[in-house]
């Protein structure tokens, strides 16, 4: 099993669709494929072996998706990292993660040197690549071309694919190691309910490729299904307009601060958004007003979901097809369970306040390298998610607070008060308010 098989298979079907668009250029499947073989031939060359990590300090150009894939040809597991991260930072990372190779890229405001002077202080070979990718110049020079194969080297369905570092709110990232099944599934069953079979869509691609929702919803899940990813390296409103209008966008994925972000742009009224189908929000919270006013606005219907980077990352969704209530976080999607759980593990009954425990296709097989840390959150498959909910009647799921704010120096024990706050919420389901700013999908 390897998950860039997706890629394979789509090439084969639909060589010439649009797989990924940067302004007025587009790359084709078979030209993505092409590209991506012969990234995976250079790593080859490089001696990345099946299993080693290959870092990407990359935003949204098309050398991320390129690379990404080419890494998973090569059998290789992704490390992902924002391109604005310092070179301490990227040190960290690349040594806790031993990564064997990374890629930068050659138009950040410092053109790679933070990324590479961590490569030099932790040993770690850093390539400078363009938007597109490599050059044909490092290929060359790599014999690349002599490595290059054209099928995808065979890895179990528990093989780390990615390893997705979480910020936390203490202490040190944790990579969360997510395996070709985690991300295959994840990818399946966001692709069934927010993209369309024919490979028609257009995915609007806003969202960091480094971060979960945009790796899994928008780039695999658009891979998986032969639709085209409209890449924007950075979000800014205006631009965004104009390329749902220039590209025919039919899918928006993004975070509440993007919406509002778009629905107070002046002038926004005046691109034509008429191609949009779904809008599918996560990542925090939607106020209900500007879910609202974004979809009078803009004559569309916003979905909202809830998961994270531990969980590959969708948990729950509002389902177009099936009532939407405004403050859910949905229905638990196909392949995932989630139970309300007290400080003792036990479930607790429809309608009570406790914390949501996740398992299932998504849930990572655990930390990097981080035993303890991952024995404190997993038993018997079972995540702990840090985030206090409820069900319905009707099976949606709400969030409702985080677990950890409620652990606070005081005479009173943790776990009393955990228990009476979780009461107090059960009985007041008014009062109950997501802080969404520690949530993420």
């Amino acid at each position: 099993m390897n998950l860039a098989q997706n890629l394979v298979a789509t090439a084969a079907a639909r060589p010439d669709a649009p797989a990924l668009r940067v302004g007025d250029d587009s790359l084709s499947y078979r030209a993505f494929l092409d590209r991506a073989e012969a990234s995976a031939g250079l790593l080859r060359a490089k001696g990345v072996q099946p299993g080693d990590r290959v870092g990407l300090i990359l935003p949204n150009v098309p050398a991320f998706p390129v690379l990404f894939y080419g890494a998973l040809l090569a059998g290789a597991a992704v490390v992902p990292m924002n391109p604005l991260l310092t070179d301490r930072e990227i040190g960290f990372y690349l040594s806790d993660a031993d990564v064997k190779l990374a890629f930068a890229f050659d138009q950040l405001p410092d053109g790679g040197a933070a990324a590479e002077k961590a490569g030099k202080d932790n040993d770690t070979d850093v390539l400078v690549v363009g938007a597109t990718g490599l050059s044909d110049e490092q290929l060359d020079d790599a014999d690349a071309a002599e490595h290059t194969e054209t099928e995808p080297h065979e890895r179990a369905a528990d093989d780390l694919a990615v390893l997705l570092y979480t910020s936390g709110t203490t202490g040190k990232p944790k990579g969360a190691e997510l395996t070709h099944h985690n991300l295959s599934s994840n990818a399946e069953v966001t692709a069934s309910f927010m993209l369309g079979e024919g490979g028609d869509d257009v995915v609007m691609g806003c969202l960091p490729l480094f971060h979960v929702f945009g790796l899994t919803c928008g780039l695999n899940a658009s891979v998986l299904t032969g639709a085209c990813l409209a890449l924007l390296p950075r979000f800014d409103p205006v631009k965004t307009l104009e390329l749902i209008q220039a590209q025919r966008v039919t899918v928006f994925q993004g975070v509440p601060t993007m919406y509002a972000g778009l629905l107070h742009t002046d002038g926004a009224e005046r691109y034509d958004t008429s191609s949009l189908r779904l809008c599918a929000s996560g990542g925090s919270a939607m106020p209900g007003e500007v879910l609202r006013a974004f979809e009078d606005k803009f004559d569309t219907m916003i979905l909202e979901g809830y998961g994270l980077s531990e969980t590959s990352p969708v948990v729950s969704f509002n389902m177009p097809d099936r009532e939407r209530k405004v403050g859910s976080i949905g229905i638990v999607v196909r392949g995932m369970a989630v139970r309300i759980l007290n400080e003792e593990w036990e479930e607790l009954p429809t309608g009570e306040v406790g914390e949501l425990a996740v398992k299932g296709d998504g849930v990572m097989r655990g930390y990097w390298q981080r035993q303890e840390a991952t024995e404190e959150v997993m038993s018997g498959g079972w995540f702990r998610t840090g985030d206090l909910g409820r069900y319905d009647d009707d099976g949606y799921l709400y969030i409702v607070d985080r677990k950890k704010q409620l652990i606070i120096r005081a005479t009173t024990s943790t776990r009393a008060r955990w228990r009476r706050r979780c009461t107090s919420m059960t009985r007041d389901r008014k009062s109950t308010r997501l802080n969404s700013s520690h949530i993420t999908i």
